[in-house]
């Protein structure tokens, strides 16, 4: 099972510098970011908690239940680490650009 990344936490767009923050009432990247992070979280917490209802004998648990969560859970994950791979590429190809 993989590890939660409820400690992962992007910043407020209060604690971004105005430079880089273009608007602070509309739908920007950091909100979009934020959105997709608590959706990976929580998915990783459903699948917790599936796991723990199908070990513990809960009534209403079941192996289909708790499969599906956790492979949820791995596809959000998959896609949150698929994203930083590009952010962080995009960032590199910006940073090696001659000035």
């Amino acid at each position: 099972m993989t590890q939660p990344i409820s400690a992962f936490r992007v910043p407020s767009l209060d604690q971004v510098p105005s430079t880089q923050a273009t608007s602070k009432t509309g739908d920007g990247f950091l909100n979009t970011l934020d959105r997709a992070l608590e959706q990976v979280s929580s998915a990783q917490k459903a699948s917790g908690t599936q796991d723990q209802a199908l070990i513990s004998g809960a009534p209403g648990a079941s192996l289909e239940k708790a499969v599906a969560a956790d492979a949820r859970a791995k596809v959000d994950w998959t896609a949150a680490v698929a994203v930083r791979n590009e952010v962080v590429n995009a960032y590199n190809t910006i940073m090696n650009m001659p000035v």
